[in-house]
């Protein structure tokens, strides 16, 4: 970081400082009615809180050196080295045996210079015959275990007592790995394995090296907004980036797959723990204050499916919700002696984090009270406010846009905080104060949004209504001066209008229908065109059940309903598949569009590394900045307007026909 830049952010604290101390000794109505104190305490409250968060990040940016980020680029295997041994967990609880079937077979895939020393295991605490026929079609170990009674850790505890491999990986039934993810981890341990070796005592063991969670199917951000070439995925800004600089302190977060341990790091701290729904957040948590290092890699080592319908995102936040403060106050992450001082301010951050909603909440509420009721909550003259608040603030957020990488702003972050404000703020409330949930199940990455997903939208729809009369009330018959003092309340109000109409949007939906995604996977082969010559064809997209293509032999056509055989090169390796062509463009150069036939399970389980092996292209892994709120709200509007149109034309036509 430059001396400019690091001028930057200390003068953007000094002044978001200056305004706490000016709002907590200026600015609180203290002779209020007794309800308007308490709104009025906890909107500072959260001004504070929301400030700590920012500083956190700022300060650790700050702290970063080049040292730290060369820390989290894969070093080479170490020559001479004898290279550890293995297991490779896929765990699974009751998915779909298809979607289990990707995951096995990327894992037989990986590359490791010595694969003998790989072995890999099924874990299924649903004991299914299924489940344990497929590992045997796949040559790979079975673990099946009944009456689990402590989830997922259950389950892994479980396997862990057949197995004793130095190093485990851990990957969930639908987080299929790419073929080099140990070549991308196990260096790390090797590398850290001879630093102990040569300084043990100024060199931390390793304790597990978390890759990204990624995802090869736009969130429901990306989706439902017509976004998924616009914005990253919703949650690569705390794996690439937030937990990349964790990591870069050697205290990075787990997150419950795509992770490397060390054997004996879980063994000293118990394995995983059992009194939690998030024992990732847990487990990670406790081998750090154990003395182990952890680091967090920046680029995706395996992919898998994030839900999409409203009900599926909800649960599975909920659930992390009253994970993570299950986990703090298990670990008494504000007293506990033994956890060194930065891994305290990262589990804070973590824990103040899904607090951040229910302060969502309060901010939206703040502006409405006093554009519709009169209620006062800051006591403080505008000039004043403009003076002390404005410099700071924006100041500020030109530095957590600075501070946050290109994957997301802070904008987007606001809508997301917005979608899920009125529905975490409940669970994390309750389980603060010991009120736990009865029952948890393991998310539905393929459950469709039905009828009932639009009762979701009642909240953002009442405080969107609100917004918008408060916004007309407010201004209504103002004139010159009275518009400007009151320009603080109306910005806060427009600035909530705009997130609440982009909640209304994602729970609104839009239509699934694609079967499978697509990836961008550029590959030549050979098509049998059906006069028996040959074509060459160099591939588009495929996905699970076809792919796409362009003939790159002059003169060379398939007529949509032919079939065909074709072989591809994947790897060295001949993939033959045969297929019958359902679209075609009417370019002078068509593109065409197949679907599979007939494949032989050797060709299939080739087909299926060379469409999962390595992330989905087609999405973006950084925002669009020159896209705004604006454009992105226009874009929504214009796209569902039309798609209304068409709806309304087919019933018209539909009408017609039956008149």
């Amino acid at each position: 970081m430059t001396g400019k830049k690091r001028a930057v952010y200390v003068l953007s604290l000094v002044l978001s400082v200056i305004y706490l101390l000016w709002r907590v000794l200026f600015t609180i109505p203290w002779h209020a009615h007794f309800l308007t104190l308490v709104f009025a305490l906890l909107l500072v409250s959260s001004e504070i809180f929301s400030n700590l968060t920012a500083y956190i990040l700022i300060c650790l940016r700050m702290v970063e050196t080049n040292k730290a980020q060369q820390s989290v680029a894969v070093p080479a295997f170490t020559p001479g080295q004898e290279l550890p041994a293995v297991d490779i967990l896929v765990v699974t609880h009751n998915e779909e045996v298809d979607l289990l079937r990707k995951t096995i077979n990327a894992a037989t895939f990986i590359k490791y210079p010595d694969k003998a020393k790989v072995t890999i295991s099924v874990v299924d605490d649903g004991n299914r015959p299924e489940v344990a026929a497929l590992a045997r079609e796949y040559h790979v170990h079975y673990i099946g275990m009944e009456n689990n009674k402590q989830a997922k850790s259950g389950n892994i505890n479980h396997a862990l007592q057949f197995l004793h491999a130095p190093l485990f990986a851990i990957f969930d039934a639908d987080m299929i790995p790419f073929s080099t993810f140990l070549l991308h981890s196990v260096p790390f341990f090797t590398r850290n394995f001879a630093d102990l070796a040569a300084d043990p005592d100024h060199t931390k063991p390793l304790g597990f090296v978390q890759t990204p969670q990624s995802f090869y199917n736009a969130d429901i951000f990306q989706y439902n907004l017509y976004s998924e070439k616009i914005v990253a995925n919703e949650q690569d800004f705390f794996s690439r980036d937030v937990n990349v600089l964790n990591g870069s302190n050697q205290t990075a977060l787990f997150t419950g797959s795509n992770a490397l341990f060390l054997r004996q790091a879980v063994d000293d701290v118990g394995d995983f723990p059992t009194d939690t729904i998030t024992e990732d957040f847990e487990l990670g948590a406790k081998l750090n204050i154990a003395g182990y290092a952890s680091l967090a890699t920046m680029h995706p080592e395996s992919s898998g499916t994030t839900p999409i319908d409203v009900k599926g995102v909800i649960k599975q936040r909920t659930r992390w919700a009253r994970g993570v403060v299950q986990s703090c106050r298990n670990l008494h992450i504000f007293v506990n002696p033994k956890i060194p001082f930065l891994n305290r301010i990262i589990l804070i951050n973590s824990y103040l984090y899904w607090w951040s909603f229910a302060r969502r909440l309060i901010y939206i509420a703040a502006p409405l009270l006093y554009a519709l009721f009169k209620v006062q909550v800051v006591n403080a003259n505008f000039w004043i406010l403009m003076l002390v608040w404005a410099p700071g603030y924006f100041l500020l957020h030109y530095v957590l846009g600075d501070a946050s990488s290109r994957i997301r702003d802070e904008r987007w972050g606001e809508v997301q905080e917005t979608f899920f404000a009125p529905y975490l703020f409940l669970p994390v409330l309750l389980e603060t104060i010991g009120i736990k949930a009865t029952k948890f199940k393991v998310t539905n990455k393929d459950a469709q949004s039905n009828w009932r997903d639009k009762l979701y939208i009642l909240p953002y729809l009442v405080l969107w209504l609100l917004t918008a009369f408060a916004i007309v009330s407010f201004n209504y018959g103002k004139w010159g001066s009275e518009i400007l003092v009151g320009s603080i309340i109306t910005f806060w109000l427009v600035m909530h209008f705009i997130n609440l109409s982009f909640c209304l949007f994602i729970v609104l939906g839009r239509g699934v229908y694609r079967r499978s995604e697509r990836f961008a996977r550029k590959v030549d082969g050979e098509v049998v065109l059906p006069d028996g010559q040959e074509a060459r064809i160099h591939t588009d997209d495929v996905s699970d059940g076809g792919f796409s293509f362009t003939f790159t032999t002059d003169g060379a056509k398939l007529a949509v309903g032919q079939q065909f055989a074709a072989t591809f090169y994947y790897k060295h390796h001949p993939l033959h598949v045969r297929g019958e062509v359902v679209r075609k463009t009417q370019d002078k150069h068509p593109l065409y569009g197949v679907v599979l036939r007939d494949l032989r399970q050797a060709d299939y389980n080739y087909y299926l590394q060379l469409t999962y092996d390595g992330e989905n292209e087609l999405l973006p892994e950084e925002q669009d900045r020159w896209i705004t709120p604006f454009d992105e709200l226009y874009m929504n509007f214009v796209l569902r307007f039309r798609t209304l149109d068409r709806q309304l034309q087919r019933l018209n036509r539909g009408n017609t026909q039956r008149g």
